[in-house]
Order: structure tokens, then sequence, then C-alpha cells
């Protein structure tokens, strides 16, 4: 059964996430609290949205998505952030699953869109993504900008004069 997280899930979502870390070998990269997790997703300004697979009352799998905006198209799209299955129940259609309700939620939104990373070295991945009709989008790049340069731009924009600090 596919259904959305509720916050007495938020353990059970921890754990995904950091089974998610181990997956994709940064067992120690995991920063985010359950407390972070609870206010993201049911907090007052929750920023995203999860969707879990339940098989016997046990949280199994989970698609954390949220929302983005396409200026061409000038429509919602969804952004799919994390997609994990528990490894004893890979193979049995929960990720299937996840990601068909979370295109019914997309286009519920108006969306023209789902997107999503995949890491370049995980086959068996990019394999099950193709199978549902998905394509690598092979022009584009991820940029990101975290930690000490995010600071450093940011902290370049509050000290210019005129910055609203925005």
């Amino acid at each position: 059964m596919v259904r959305p997280a509720r916050p007495e899930d938020v353990a059970a979502l921890d754990g995904l996430v950091r089974r998610l870390a181990l997956d994709e070998r940064e067992p120690d990269a995991v920063e985010a609290s359950p407390d972070d997790l609870r206010r993201a997703l049911f907090g007052q300004d929750a920023v995203a949205g999860c969707l879990v697979a339940e098989v016997g009352g046990e949280v199994v799998g989970m698609a954390l998505w949220w929302t983005t905006y396409s200026t061409w198209r000038g429509r919602p799209g969804v952004w799919l952030e994390d997609l994990v299955v528990r490894p004893y129940e890979r193979g049995r259609g929960h990720g299937r699953a996840l990601l068909e309700a979370l295109a019914l939620e997309c286009s519920r939104r108006g969306g023209a869109r789902l997107e999503w990373s995949v890491l370049d070295w995980n086959e068996p991945a990019r394999g099950f993504y193709a199978a549902l009709g998905a394509s690598p989008l092979e022009d584009w790049t991820t940029w990101r900008l975290d930690r000490d340069a995010l600071a450093a731009l940011a902290g370049r924009a509050a000290g210019a004069p005129g910055a609203t600090g925005t």
C-alpha cells in the first residue's frame, strides 16, 4: 500500500534516509535528525512531501519530494529527492508503486514534469528508471553551492549595498 507519510512515520523515514546513505556509499553523510524531517514534512512551513510504501503496518519504502516550477512551461513540477526501499522488499514493486503514486500527485498538481538525479555508477537504478520510460538529461549537469561556498556567496550578498538579505 502506498500512502502519504504521517508524523508517526518519522522514525521509519529517518531509518530509510540512513539506509540510502549506505546504498550510496556515504554512511556518515547524514546530518538530518528525525526532528529535521518532522519540520520539513509536517511543520508549519513544511517544504517537502513524502509517500510511503507500507507492508503489514511496516514502512518499507519512501519517495520524498518537493514542488518545482518550470518557467518555460509555466507549470509546476515535482523533484524526487529520495526513492528508497528496504533491501529485503526490493523487487516486489514498491519502487514502481511509489513512482506511480508520485506521478499521479504531480499530475493532480498540474505538473509538467517529474525529475530526479541518479548516480552515474548506479546501473540498477538507471535500468529501473529507463524501464519506466524515464530518460537522462544528457546535456545537463547538476551544480551545487554547499557549506563554505554557500556561506561565502551569501555573505557577499548580505554585505552588498542595497542587499535585501534574502
